[in-house]
């Protein structure tokens, strides 16, 4: 029979996710990142494919050792043995018994056309790879789950067949059998219709054989989070995914996106709450970890989840947040923030200094005075929607004339000096008083910016070691007026980081140098700001 107990949380990170083209995770990289997905609390963690890959087998000899996983359970992934073999003298087969894992994912063919022409052999034999393979590792006494790969276009092609490889498996001692839209070409309604099916067929062939009916979306048509919600609802137990919906193409079903509504919009217990309210900050540990940026748009978790620029959406949060929000960010840990932009009214200046921690309820005149300087400032290019250390700056500095000086800066200087071989190489002089002392300090880069970067390091850090801990993560630029070809002023963005948390700020100037040190000196003096650096 099927099961119906609450549902898994299976997390393929480490070995699905990991397949992303330009993302290249090193044994450190999967050990940190499966601490944070135990920290979340999902249910499995899929390491990688021991015996195939010689830094997944590393992985789980140090995951043995390293690792202390509260809340998940490891698993290893591999393949049925090899056409013409037995399992247990399968030399991959037994490398998933050496990784120490629990669990075992087996992937299997589903689809006839891939058993008689990618693995070049016939339908009963497959079966047979899928028997052996499962009924030695569950003898062994490991738990086994089959993901049966390109189930859903199988399914078309031959619905017996697939059916069958399920069955077989389930007989064999499967826990859980998996459908995997290997190629993300399915749509909600085909997914529910097909799980429906396999739900009522199993339970009807497995009678004495509990088995869980699982999951597994790609998003190359946009529905993989969809996808895995209709299959939910159809009658699957166990979903699996990647955190920010990393993966090949264009990536797997978003698992923080599909806990956050089965738990958020359908009552579903996955997570202890109070590790749900953890999603935010671990998505972004795991993006670092990664290097890949986080996605501002993510649902639920991304940066501009719960944020608001238009002046009428402002107005009606002022009064109930929930007006305008889905459900609550907090439940996420995330935050909602009002943007400030040439669309903004009053209500949005309110709402953004509230953020800050600054009442402006009962001062108008400061109101229609920011209001009135931010819509100037953006007409001559500068973008505060998307650089709110800038506008926090802008209020602490409109409210105490100035307050935030750190240091002050007598001159600055820049020059690059190309070499015969091609390269160039870039060094920056930067005066300033800090301490009540003047600084004179140079600094060497790959780039104007970078330098200028070093050197306003080099003339701080004495003064302000606090300054070590950021860090420039990103730095974007724009053109704002193509017209004028180099003539044109420049909009600089800069993210800086302190390791915990991000934040941009802008610049704009005919001199993209300009522009890029006034983005870099205000993320520096927002870093000070926000960790509380007393003026010295």
């Amino acid at each position: 029979m099927i099961t119906a107990p609450a549902l898994h949380v299976y997390d393929t990170t480490l070995r699905d996710g990991a397949q992303q083209e330009g993302l290249n995770l090193s044994v450190v990289d999967k050990l940190a990142i499966a601490r944070h997905l135990d920290e979340l609390g999902v249910g499995f963690i899929e390491g990688g494919w021991p015996g195939a890959n010689p830094k997944d087998t590393e992985f789980f000899a140090r995951a043995g050792r390293e690792l202390d996983l509260r809340n998940a359970t490891l698993a290893a992934f591999g393949a049925t043995r090899r056409a013409g073999s037995r399992a247990a003298d399968d030399v991959l087969v037994r490398a998933l018994l050496d990784s120490g894992a629990a669990v075992v994912t087996l992937v299997a063919k589903s689809h006839t056309g891939h058993v008689e022409r990618a693995l070049r052999t016939t339908l009963e034999e497959n079966l047979a790879m899928v028997r052996d393979t499962v009924s030695f590792l569950h003898g062994e006494g490991r738990r086994v789950f089959l993901d049966a790969e390109h189930f859903f276009d199988g399914y078309t092609s031959d619905r017996a067949y697939a059916l069958e490889v399920l069955r077989t498996a389930a007989e064999a001692g499967a826990e859980v059998v998996a459908l995997c839209d290997t190629n993300g070409g399915m749509l909600p309604g085909q997914v529910a219709e097909v799980v429906h099916d396999v739900h009522d067929a199993l339970g009807g062939a497995a009678a004495q054989h509990e088995v869980r009916v699982g999951i597994h979306c790609h998003n190359d048509t946009g529905c993989a989070v969809a996808n895995s919600m209709a299959a939910v609802d159809a009658g699957a137990t166990h979903v699996q995914g990647t955190v920010n919906g990393y993966g090949e193409r264009t990536g797997n079903a978003d698992l923080l996106t599909v806990v956050s509504n089965l738990q958020l919009k359908l009552g579903h217990e996955l997570l202890e709450p109070e590790r749900l309210r953890e999603a935010t900050r671990l998505a972004h540990a795991i993006s670092e970890v990664t290097t890949v940026p986080p996605y501002s748009r993510q649902p639920y978790v991304g940066a501009s989840a719960f944020a608001h620029k238009a002046g009428l959406h402002a107005s009606a949060l002022k009064v109930d947040p929930d007006l305008y929000q889905h459900t609550d960010p907090g439940a996420v840990g995330n935050t909602m923030r009002t943007l400030v932009s040439d669309m903004a009214g009053r209500a949005s200046i309110e709402l953004k200094a509230r953020e800050a921690g600054v009442d402006l309820s009962d001062r108008p005149e400061v109101v229609a005075g920011l209001l009135a300087t931010v819509k100037d400032l953006e007409l001559r290019g500068y973008t505060f929607d998307a650089a709110d250390a800038s506008f926090e700056l802008l209020l602490r500095r409109t409210l105490e004339p100035g307050s935030l000086q750190w240091f002050s800066v007598e001159s600055w200087r820049v020059i690059t000096d190309a070499r015969g071989d091609g390269e160039a190489l870039s060094e920056a002089t930067v005066k300033v008083t800090a301490g009540g002392e003047r600084h004179v300090a140079t600094g060497e880069g790959n780039g104007p910016v970078n330098a200028l970067d070093q050197a306003l390091r080099a003339a701080l850090t004495a003064t302000y070691p606090e300054i070590e801990r950021l860090e420039l993560t990103d730095f974007r630029v724009r053109i704002l007026d193509a017209s004028h070809g180099t003539d044109a002023v420049t909009r600089v963005l800069i993210e800086t980081s302190d390791g915990e948390t991000t934040w941009e700020t802008v610049g704009v100037a005919a001199n993209i140098v300009e522009a890029s040190w006034q983005a870099l000196s205000d993320g520096v003096t927002y870093g000070l700001l926000r960790h509380g650096v007393p003026i010295r």
